[in-house]
Order: C-alpha cells, then sequence, then structure tokens
C-alpha cells in the first residue's frame, strides 16, 4: 500500500501506524513451490522422500516433472539421467510416460494437481489407461492449496475427472507415513494410478499404515456416528472425533484412502453400525468421497441399506480467492465443521 504524506503532522503518522498494522498482520503468502525453509522432508515433501525409496530398489523408476521439480530434487541430484523435466506441457508429460511405460520403465509424473488432471484427461484415458499402461500421476497442492492464485489453480474437480477414467486407479494419502505407503503399495500395480497429496496434512499414522488395494482403514473405533474421509480430511476427522468424545459423541473414522477401486462393505458396515455417515474431503462435494458414499447407498437400498448423510465439502460454486487456511475455514473444512455436521446427525 502506498502512501502520501507530509512530514510531522499526527493524524498521518496514526494512519501510517495503522497500516502498517494491517500489512503486518496479514496472511502470510506461502511460497508452495518450493520446500525451502521446513522442519523436515517427510513432513512437507513426502512424494518426494517416496519416490527416493522406490528407486533405489527399482531401476526401471524415473520421474518426470510438470513444472514442480522441487519436490523431486533429491532424486534429481541422484539420478539425473532417470528424470525429464517438461515446463508447463502436462499434456505432453502423459505421453512421453505412456511411451517410457510401454518400453518397461516405470514414469512417475510430478504435477500440479489443478493441472494434472484437467489438463491431461485425454491423453490419460487414450495414451495411458486405453493402453493399461503403469504410468503414475503425482498431484501435488490439492484442493485449495494454491486458494491465493484463484480458480484456475483450485484442485476440486480431480477426484472426480480421474474416477471418471476406465482403469484408472485413484489413491489420497492421508499424511506423511500414508503417502511412503501407497506409493509402495501402488508401485506395482499395472495401470494407471492418481496419487492426491493434499499440502499441510495433520499427522495421523506414527509409521507407515499397512493397506490393502480399494480397502479402506479405520482410524478410530465408534458407535454413534462414521466419519469417512481422504487426505488431509482424515486428521481432521480424527481431532474431531476427539472432540465429539469430550461432548458424548461417540465417532468412529475411517481413512477412504482409495477412492478408486473404494471399499464398498467398509461403507455399507459403518451403515450398518452408526446410521450416521458424514464425509470430509478438500474437494467439490459432486463427484468426490460424497458422491461415492451416496451412490453406494442408493444401490444398496433395496437390500434394507439406510443411513443418513452429510458432506463436508467445497461447495459446488465458485469459491473465493485468499489464504488456504482461512478458505477452509470459511467453508467449513475444518475440526469444528466436522463436528458440528457429526452433532447434527446424531442430535445432539
Amino acid at each position: 500500500m502506498t502512501e502520501t504524506r507530509t512530514e510531522g503532522t499526527g493524524a498521518e503518522e496514526v494512519v501510517a501506524a495503522e497500516t502498517a498494522a494491517e500489512l503486518r498482520d496479514a496472511p502470510t503468502m506461502v511460497d508452495v513451490f518450493t520446500d525451502v525453509d521446513i522442519d523436515t522432508e517427510l513432513a512437507t515433501n513426502p512424494a518426494g522422500v517416496a519416490i527416493v525409496q522406490l528407486a533405489e530398489d527399482d531401476p526401471r523408476v524415473v520421474t518426470l516433472s510438470a513444472d514442480l521439480s522441487t519436490t523431486i530434487a533429491t532424486f534429481r541430484e541422484r539420478w539425473p539421467e532417470r528424470y525429464i523435466e517438461l515446463g508447463i506441457a502436462e499434456t505432453n508429460s502423459i505421453s512421453i510416460s505412456a511411451g517410457l511405460a510401454a518400453s518397461g520403465f516405470l514414469p512417475y509424473i510430478y504435477s500440479m494437481s489443478p493441472f494434472g488432471i484437467l489438463k491431461t484427461a485425454e491423453q490419460l484415458r487414450t495414451d495411458a489407461a486405453y493402453n493399461h499402461l503403469p504410468v503414475r500421476l503425482v498431484g501435488r497442492l490439492t484442493g485449495l492449496a494454491m486458494g491465493w492464485f484463484g480458480t484456475s489453480h483450485h484442485a476440486v474437480e480431480d477426484v472426480s475427472i480421474a474416477r471418471a477414467i476406465t482403469g484408472m486407479t485413484v489413491v489420497s494419502p492421508a499424511d506423511s507415513q500414508s503417502t511412503i505407503s501407497l506409493f509402495a503399495q501402488t508401485k506395482d500395480h499395472p495401470g494407471p494410478v492418481y496419487l492426491r497429496i493434499a499440502e499441510g496434512a495433520e499427522p495421523v499414522y506414527e509409521e507407515p499404515p499397512t493397506y490393502e488395494r480399494g480397502t479402506w482403514l479405520r482410524a478410530r473405533e465408534g458407535s454413534d456416528v462414521s466419519i469417512i474421509a481422504h487426505g488431509l480430511g482424515v486428521g481432521i476427522a480424527v481431532r474431531a472425533a476427539a472432540e465429539l468424545e469430550q461432548d458424548g459423541v461417540s465417532a468412529e473414522v475411517w481413512d477412504a484412502a482409495y477412492l478408486k477401486p473404494y471399499d464398498e462393505q467398509a461403507i455399507l458396515e459403518a451403515a450398518g453400525r452408526t446410521g450416521r455417515l458424514v464425509t470430509v474431503e478438500d474437494h467439490n462435494v459432486v463427484g468426490g468421497l460424497a458422491s461415492i458414499v451416496a451412490e453406494t447407498l442408493g444401490r444398496h437400498g433395496a437390500d434394507g441399506v439406510s443411513a443418513r448423510l452429510a458432506a463436508v465439502a467445497l461447495p459446488d460454486e465458485d469459491l473465493e480467492v485468499g489464504a488456504p487456511a482461512e478458505l477452509y475455514d470459511h467453508y467449513g473444512i475444518n475440526v469444528a465443521g466436522v463436528v458440528a455436521r457429526a452433532k447434527e446427525l446424531a442430535g445432539r
């Protein structure tokens, strides 16, 4: 903010002081394009750590960057001959990876989630999925992680699009340990995989959990309400369940790491056990986890399955621009938002 002032006038000095205070208290814009000045690499860049672990034991592993090279800086330094930088050519990254996969390599493309799926859907379908090739698209900066940049940089439709592509596997790790596990668990899958890496996800697991393809883990036991979440939503759900317990509401938490294929049996079990389901995700309410659960309940309605469903998700409308944390609070994708919806379902 620029000011014009005359030296020595008390009123203008007050205005200047107020302006300085506003700037000091304004949300700080996080540099989402780098992992400099971080506490530990595993905490903030698990996808970078995971790929190094895979590459050490498998020379087929190669990486491609669609303008996201800092995430794989360690890989690039150790195996420069196994790294390709493509800049903002996301569509080309899929086609090149399909060629590499057809030649016996195991390519991992690192891309920003707002562009990795939306811009490449046709190439993913035709070049990778149609040919059943082991192409892996690693999407960082999911949801509103780049909330400062507006709609063009919001990744809130990616799960819906990825799920609609025949043959695609879609996984959404809950935290750093979950990321390490899911990279390893999906490495040898013969078809394409989308790994959706959330930013700033709260820790859920102390060590890499054991996943089986298409199954969910129950992160917490409960009997009054079932909270089903993926990505950063799992940490929110676990903390919400702890708060609900203080208010006399017993909430179980499901880690819906696999969004395609997904754990239909877990949904049916939750519906039968509590009859009250809350989904949590940093994604549009259309086509994501809420839709998965609703589709499953609808298909099994004739079998007597019945449950109330509430979705903590982003609305299907033009979203606001701002600091990611403030945006998530604004849309209720936080502990308070989950607690409120769970209490509403539980009648508390």
